[in-house]
């Protein structure tokens, strides 16, 4: 009989084992500047869930900072800063939003844009709360792919919200040298606030998506709110900002309220959907920091090169290995001998006019050197790659590349399959829908910047 014990003993601790870790990330977007009731829902979110030992990461609005320093209330950022701070734009939703002005630029002009009038905002975070904001998410769905290069030079590393414009698989990526928690499908939930009888359904749902992950790869499961929805019934831009509109402080209205119990319900909602996520084995909740550093970027270098070549060859997307996940970006400077690095991206599409089915080899060889000196000099891939006054697209020049690599013979012109631009959106209206972009609003000019910096994109595997 205790022989039957130790072993069902053993079993059970065996399935534990197997079990994969479960990352709950709780991020507020704390944005509302005009209704004062929301510094006091942001003050009692970040206490209560203090007092629960659970610490979140709250995304927090340069205006909504200094409105908060305006009006005393150090109370409120003294209880925020006991969690991870997050920015989330310097005015959220007066005019023009980023995908609006980022949407006729191109890559480089839009990143320095993005920079020039973001950097004022992550400065005052940092003065107000004293430490650099580890992730940015943008405003609504205003997102422009331009952003992951300034956010770098700004040294906020971690993309976090939520939208539809690129995923991977429904957890972290790797994009644009930043880590994306962005776009998780199942696994982003979220309790409802007006309607609590569909919370049973949530619970349900949570708990098959960390059943779901502890029986695979382990992930993360991403839940957000804004304080302000705690104690008014109407967002405060939809009050005064709704389709492009332009009002001047001094009209501003306050969104409508709820009553004192009202808000309490809704506190009690959160409070429970914790409590439940707490006492689920094996979850744990994590804020943006910690996530960096459980899905750090994979170091080693990639495989072999011949490896790297067919893979290429057939189709120009990541690629998985033991060590970890690498980008095509990643795969094609191995090919070209140059070290790892994060780089961007080409900043257009380029074209093919080689005219030959092959290339001589001291040509190739110096396109190659070529290649990798731009790359090298620029920290991005170039659009196309010169060879004599004709040029290769990236994707062909790389399937090309690739084929050198495996064939010792004559140099053969090969067209590439850009089997990595499939996880960006294709829809440029539904991705932007917001109700404070201009009536009408649709941007596939950043969807299309968006695949071109897919060359970047790769899995995030946790350590």
């Amino acid at each position: 009989m205790l022989r039957y014990a130790a072993i069902a003993l053993l079993l059970f601790s065996l399935s534990l084992f197997a079990q994969k870790p479960v990352y709950v990330l709780l991020w507020f977007d704390t944005e509302d500047y005009i209704e004062p009731a929301a510094d006091d829902a942001a003050l009692r979110i970040a206490t209560d869930l203090t007092d629960m030992g659970v610490r979140a990461t709250f995304k927090i609005v340069g205006e909504k900072a200094r409105t908060l320093e305006s009006r005393g209330r150090t109370d409120v950022i003294r209880a925020l800063a006991r969690h991870s701070i997050g920015y989330h734009s310097n005015y959220h939703s007066i005019q023009p939003t980023p995908a609006v002005y980022l949407r006729t630029m191109g890559f480089l002009e839009g990143a320095a844009e993005f920079e020039r009038r973001e950097k004022a905002g992550v400065a005052d975070l940092r003065r107000i709360f004293g430490v650099n904001p580890i992730c940015y998410g943008q405003p609504g769905s205003s997102w422009g792919p331009q952003s992951n290069r300034a956010l770098r030079r700004m040294g906020i590393p971690v993309y976090l919200d939520a939208g539809v414009q690129v995923g991977l698989e429904n957890q972290p990526a790797w994009y644009g040298g930043l880590l994306y928690i962005f776009n998780l499908g199942q696994y982003q939930i979220r309790p409802d606030l007006d309607r609590e009888e569909a919370n049973v359904d949530v619970s349900r749902a949570f708990d098959l998506a960390a059943k779901e992950l502890a029986n695979g790869e382990g992930g993360v499961i991403s839940t957000y709110f804004h304080p302000t929805e705690f104690v008014t019934t109407e967002f405060w831009d939809a009050a005064n900002f709704s389709k492009g509109a332009i009002r001047e402080r001094e009209e501003w209205v306050r969104p409508h309220r709820r009553t004192p119990q009202d808000s309490e319900r809704c506190y009690g909602i959160l409070r429970r959907y914790v409590e439940h996520a707490k006492q689920t084995p094996g979850v744990r909740f994590v804020t943006a920091q910690d996530l960096l550093q459980l899905y750090s970027p994979v170091t080693s270098a990639p495989p072999d090169p011949a490896t790297v070549a067919r893979h290429l060859a057939r189709n120009i997307t990541f690629l998985r290995t033991e060590s970890g996940a690498f980008s095509p970006a990643d795969l094609l400077l191995a090919l070209l001998g140059v070290g790892p690095r994060v780089v961007d991206g080409p900043g257009k599409r380029g074209t093919t006019t080689y005219q030959g089915n092959t290339i001589p080899r001291p040509l190739f060889d110096r396109a190659k050197k070529d290649a990798a000196g731009f790359i090298d000099a620029n920290g991005q891939l170039p659009a196309e790659v010169f060879f004599g006054a004709q040029t290769l697209s990236l994707e062909d020049f790389t399937a090309t590349v690739a084929g050198a690599e495996l064939d010792p013979g004559p140099v053969r012109v090969r067209r590439g399959s850009l089997e990595l631009e499939r996880y960006i959106s294709n829809e440029p209206a539904k991705a932007f829908n917001w109700t404070i972009h201009p009536e009408g609003f649709s941007a596939p000019e950043l969807l299309d910047l968006a695949r071109l910096q897919a060359w970047t994109l790769k899995p995030a595997r946790l350590r």
